[in-house]
């Protein structure tokens, strides 16, 4: 017996949300660092920001891909 789900619109609006969210906050806060003359740090959070987005594409778009 299959069980039907409802809307899901919810579910997919939390997955886009941890996908780019910490990636986002990352990237700012990279850039206000930057704009601070905190040149070591500011790149740091940066390249933390890309490697989220990086694995976060990955892991999530592969589920959401269905793969």
């Amino acid at each position: 017996m299959f069980l039907e789900v409802g809307n899901l619109d919810g579910l997919v609006a939390v997955i886009f949300l941890i996908m780019f969210g910490p990636a986002l906050v990352l990237g700012v806060i990279g850039i206000i660092l930057l704009a601070k003359g905190k040149k070591k740090a500011g790149k740091i959070f940066l390249i933390l920001a890309g490697v989220y987005l990086l694995v976060s594409l990955g892991v999530c778009g592969t589920m959401m891909g269905g793969f």
